[in-house]
C-alpha cells in the first residue's frame, strides 16, 4: 500500500513486457522440432503464467478476495486438465489411420 492509503497500482509497462518476453519465449520453443509432448508441456505452462499475469494485474484480480479467486482458478485447472487429458489423443499417429487424403482436382479447362 501507498502511504497516503490508496492500493498501488501495478507498473503496467513491466507487466507488458513480461509478456512480450513470454511470447518470444512461446515463439522460440514453437518454431524448433521438439518432441511433441515436450512442446506442448512448454507452450501451456507459458501460456498459463501469461494468463496468470493478465488476470492478476489487467483484471485486477490480484486485489480481490481469495473467493473470486478460487471461482477463477477452479475452471483454469480443469482447462489444463482438459488439454493434457487429451494430449495423448491429439498427438497419436494412430489416429490418422483410415483417413483417406483427397483426391487430386485434375483439370479438364486446358484441353
Amino acid at each position: 500500500m501507498a502511504q497516503d492509503g490508496h492500493k498501488e497500482h501495478p507498473k503496467y509497462m513491466n507487466i507488458f513486457w513480461w509478456l512480450l518476453g513470454l511470447t518470444i519465449v512461446e515463439v522460440a520453443i514453437a518454431i524448433p522440432d521438439y518432441n511433441v509432448i515436450l512442446k506442448g508441456i512448454l507452450l501451456v505452462g507459458l501460456a498459463c503464467s501469461k494468463a496468470i499475469l493478465v488476470a492478476n494485474y489487467f483484471m485486477h484480480l490480484k486485489f480481490e478476495k481469495k473467493t473470486l479467486a478460487i471461482i477463477v482458478v477452479t475452471p483454469f485447472l480443469i482447462c489444463v486438465l482438459l488439454v493434457f487429458a487429451l494430449m495423448p489423443d491429439l498427438t497419436s499417429v494412430d489416429r490418422l489411420d483410415g483417413i483417406e487424403k483427397p483426391a487430386e482436382v485434375v483439370d479438364t479447362s486446358a484441353h
